[in-house]
């Protein structure tokens, strides 16, 4: 096991935020996306260690467009698809965020990788 420089920070979606994906394609009946599925494809994001969660929520209010664009493009590519106003307001709708003090890697076989996220990383995610 690896003790990670990191903290970590986990991104959930809520009902607002399923809703939102449902009605990009709406579907009769059972075809519809429930809190579970969409929850099935959380993020996790590794970020500076945090020791205070007064440390967080700053962390979090100067990056939570970024995560909130991520998410978005997660679901849809076309940005004329989003939702007209991506302020604090919407992330804390579309979003919950659960943190973690410590990350450990517990893969003792396979060396950290780093590779930049882009479009074609989420796509090839989603093939799977």
């Amino acid at each position: 096991m690896k003790l990670l420089n990191r903290s970590a920070l986990s991104v959930r979606p809520t009902q607002t935020f399923v809703d939102w994906i449902n009605a990009l394609e709406p579907t009769m009946g059972d075809d519809d996306l429930t809190l579970d599925d969409v929850e099935r494809e959380s993020t996790v994001y590794l970020i500076p260690e945090m020791d205070t969660p007064e440390a967080l929520e700053t962390f979090v209010r100067e990056r939570y467009a970024e995560i909130l664009e991520t998410e978005l493009r997660a679901w849809e590519e076309d940005e004329r698809q989003w939702p007209e106003k991506l302020d604090w307001s919407l992330f804390q709708d579309f979003l919950r965020i659960e943190h973690s003090y410590l990350a450990i890697d517990l893969d003792d076989e396979t060396a950290l990788e780093i590779s930049e996220v882009d479009d074609a990383l989420l796509l090839d995610n989603e093939e799977d």
